[in-house]
């Protein structure tokens, strides 16, 4: 097995690109990453590549695995075709028992094997924060009762936008019941400037909003689902969905794309009443420093 660490991501993103595309709506964060380091148009935060790990693992019949970290994110791995190949994994662990790596997030069976390895080999724990499933959607369903209609986010929402922004990030950490008050309105004016969130209203008032998130060559990713409390139980998530979605079939993208938290049966529930149906199951696994391999597991 060879390892190729990459420090150009233009060489990184011609030797991976096609390999990736083999699975492009369960490699929706790899390969958008790539796009986004490629492009070079926004180095914003982690998007800067002098700060990413690229690195493959290749044998005689060429890219086995491929390994991109974002930092301050996790590892994102995949194995070509989904054939998790031991060796090719265990010369992954080896050059990068040096680097700090916070966790995985990859294809289920996969993500289990390289940790339960990683973890041995550094003789340290790991855990479970989220148990996912990535859907894709080539057509929405048409009986589905959509109510309201979407806009762009603007800069005059950024009177309730933050708070809506601050308490999605909130009800996505892992069970964190108290939100962060927003302090600066830079980050926030970046997510509206980029141009990819919506709000769906109802006789003019805010009640829900979802947006897009990497970009690829057919396929796009729709995340960002936030209807406030006051707001739920009355349809408004699924035809914000529903209406961005079919948006970005309009704009000629083939498939849609996104991750759901199987603990909530609600949302997986309700995307699938809209057309998007499973691809694979995913996991983020987070690594735990205390070196006690006796404890390693997935909980």
């Amino acid at each position: 097995m060879q390892f190729k660490l990459y420090t150009d991501v233009h060489a990184f993103y011609d030797a991976t690109y096609d390999v990736l595309m083999r699975h492009e709506a369960q490699n929706l964060i790899p390969l958008g990453n790539i796009i986004i380091g490629h492009e070079g148009r926004d180095k914003t935060d982690w998007r800067d590549p002098v700060n990413w790990l690229m690195a493959t693992v290749s044998d005689a019949e060429g890219i086995r695995l491929t390994a991109i970290m974002t930092p301050p994110h996790n590892i994102t791995l995949y194995a070509t075709d989904n054939s998790i190949n031991p060796e090719a994994v265990n010369c992954l662990i080896e050059e990068l028992l040096d680097r700090e790596i916070p966790g995985v997030l990859s294809e289920k069976n996969l993500a289990e094997y390289f940790a339960k390895a990683y973890a041995l080999r550094k003789g340290i724990t790991f855990k479970t924060t989220m148990n996912q499933r990535i859907y894709e959607l080539t057509a929405v369903n048409p009986d589905i009762q959509q109510a309201g209609s979407v806009r762009l986010l603007d800069e005059k929402d950024i009177h309730f936008f933050p708070y809506w922004a601050e308490a999605f990030y909130a009800a996505a950490s892992y069970g964190r019941t108290e939100m962060a008050i927003p302090q600066d309105a830079e980050p926030y004016l970046y997510r509206i400037a980029s141009k990819k969130l919506y709000i769906l209203e109802v006789d003019g008032r805010p009640v829900s909003m979802a947006g897009y998130t990497r970009v690829m060559q057919t396929a796009v990713g729709v995340a960002f689902v936030y209807t406030p409390p006051y707001e739920r139980g009355k349809g408004y998530a699924t035809s914000i969905v529903a209406q961005i979605s079919q948006l970005a079939l309009d704009k000629g993208f083939t498939k849609c794309v996104l991750y759901t938290d199987l603990a909530n049966p609600t949302s997986n529930s309700i995307y699938q009443k809209i057309g998007y149906t499973p691809i694979c199951d995913s996991l983020q696994l987070k690594f735990d420093r205390q070196h006690d391999a006796d404890r390693t597991s997935v909980t």
